[in-house]
C-alpha cells in the first residue's frame, strides 16, 4: 500500500508548459484513507533546484538537499508509480503539513 509521506520515484510526463517534467522523485502528500480507496494518490514533485518560495519545504533526502513543490502538487495514477525510495524525516512531514494548510487557509 501506497502511504503518506513516502517517496516514490514518478513518472510525471507528459507534461505542459512550466510542470515539473520527467521521471523524478515525488511525496506521497494524500492522507492513508484516501490511498487505501481510491486509485490516485496526490504526489508534490521534489527538485534539487532551490527557491525560496512559501510553497516550496526544505529537506534533505537521500543526501540530497532540494525543495518540495507544493506549487505543483497533482493527483497521478498509482501505475506512475515507478520505485519507492523512502520516507521522509518526521520534522519535514509536519512542516509539509504546516504549510499545505496555510496554502488553503
Amino acid at each position: 500500500m501506497v502511504s503518506q509521506f513516502e517517496v516514490y520515484l514518478v513518472s510525471l510526463d507528459p507534461t505542459q508548459g512550466s510542470e515539473i517534467k520527467k521521471t523524478r522523485p515525488a511525496l506521497v502528500i494524500s492522507p492513508n484513507e484516501m490511498n487505501q480507496t481510491i486509485r490516485t494518490v496526490l504526489v508534490a514533485p521534489m527538485t534539487t533546484t532551490l527557491h525560496h518560495f512559501p510553497s516550496r519545504v526544505k529537506t534533505t533526502f537521500q543526501g540530497k538537499k532540494g525543495d518540495i513543490v507544493l506549487d505543483q502538487m497533482r493527483a497521478v495514477d498509482r501505475s506512475r508509480l515507478v520505485k519507492k525510495l523512502g520516507v521522509i524525516h518526521h520534522a519535514t512531514a509536519d512542516k509539509t503539513l504546516a504549510v499545505l494548510q496555510e496554502m488553503f487557509s
